[in-house]
């Protein structure tokens, strides 16, 4: 009896402090206060250049440029298979950031935070977390662009980036996890609490980032595959995309994970082109998950 009480014990104090971890993420998202702690700068100003209309060119050059690493990053994905079809092998920022586009920027942008995060010392405790959710993101990007393309009118660039920002929301549970190292005693609690919390927080992030309504509503919408809408749409793509990522080596689970639902009827995704996605773009998925990891 004396061995299980300091058990019992320490369960209550691991309950009471989930508890209260939880009172405070809701306490920030009611009053606004959702901003990534320790996310780099660099990110936060290209995603600010890129949503000015009135930036030109040479000023997005400028603040890319301003981080090497970054720029040497954009120019690597610009070099790369997956978006150099031509062989045409370039050497400046302006020329690369024209070939990719602002969203395949911000993409590559918001990929390279992620992994200057991942190594950040105070964040050392939630490594093996972000490693799998930055190897996720990656996955569900590039199965977006390919749906995207495949099956709707959506932009394919739009989709990558809304896939790979897909998991911001948990990416600030775990930022903020890290300061609460007795929640790392039971695994299954704190996954649960980013489960439960990372979509509106995410919702809450874009919005104060001023991303595009339907990338916001995308990462609010990511878990309804039931969702009844006319037409295909981004949610719809980054809620089959994140299941594909689920599936990615699980074809015959998928097509049943599929089946009945309204999504799979709207993006035409029958056995066939469920299959055709999973294995004949494969080259083409790996290809894009290199790009956004250079």
């Amino acid at each position: 009896m004396n061995n299980t009480q300091p058990l019992t014990a320490n369960a209550q104090n691991a309950n009471e402090i989930a508890f209260g971890f939880v009172q405070s993420l809701a306490t920030e998202l009611s009053l606004g206060r959702v901003e990534l702690p320790s996310f780099p700068e660099i990110a936060l100003r290209v995603r600010r250049v890129l949503s000015d209309s009135n930036s030109s060119l040479e000023k997005v050059v400028r603040v890319v440029g301003s981080e090497p690493a970054l720029a040497a990053r954009l120019l690597r994905i610009a070099n790369s298979a997956s978006i150099n079809r031509g062989g045409k092998h370039i050497a400046d920022l302006r020329t690369a950031i024209n070939r990719m586009g602002y969203d395949m920027v911000r993409s590559a942008s918001m990929s390279f935070a992620m992994a200057q995060m991942r190594n950040n010392k105070k964040l050392v405790c939630v490594k093996h977390y972000l490693d799998e959710l930055w190897q996720r993101s990656t996955l569900v990007a590039a199965f977006a662009f390919v749906v995207a393309r495949t099956c709707t009118k959506v932009n394919p660039d739009e989709a990558l980036l809304t896939g790979m920002m897909h998991g911001i929301g948990k990416l600030y549970v775990l930022t903020r996890v890290a300061d609460h190292p007795e929640l790392f005693v039971d695994p299954a609690t704190l996954r649960k609490i980013v489960s439960d919390w990372h979509t509106q927080i995410g919702k809450a992030i874009l919005e104060n980032w001023e991303f595009a309504d339907a990338m916001v509503q995308a990462v609010a919408d990511q878990n309804d595959l039931e969702r009844i809408v006319e037409a295909p749409d981004l949610s719809d793509i980054i809620a089959v995309a994140i299941l594909m990522a689920s599936h990615v080596k699980d074809a015959d689970g998928l097509i049943v994970a599929l089946h009945d639902l309204p999504v799979r009827e709207r993006l035409g995704l029958d056995a066939q082109r469920t299959l055709s996605i999973l294995k004949d773009f494969d080259a083409e998925i790996d290809a894009l998950r290199g790009a956004l990891s250079v």
